[in-house]
């Protein structure tokens, strides 16, 4: 879950996973990442229905309106 905003930063309307979620202005997939608490090592992102590069996770800005699905990878045997 992501932390609650304090109503004075703008903020923007995504779909993550299937579900609505309101993220800072400017968030970058990498970003995301790290408030969802993930392992950027061991997640893909879709962007809008296309695979956003591991190293592009910085540069890739979020959008008002993006769907954004992550997978996170689990090992095991």
């Amino acid at each position: 879950m992501l932390p609650p905003m304090d109503g004075t930063e703008a903020t923007l309307s995504v779909e993550v996973n299937g579900e609505a979620r309101r993220l800072p202005a400017g968030t970058t997939v990498s970003g995301l990442i790290a408030l969802l608490g993930l392992d950027a090592r061991k997640v893909a992102v879709e962007r809008n229905r296309e695979i956003v590069p591991r190293s592009a996770y910085a540069a890739t800005t979020i959008a008002e309106g993006d769907a954004i699905e992550i997978v996170h990878f689990i090992g095991g045997g």
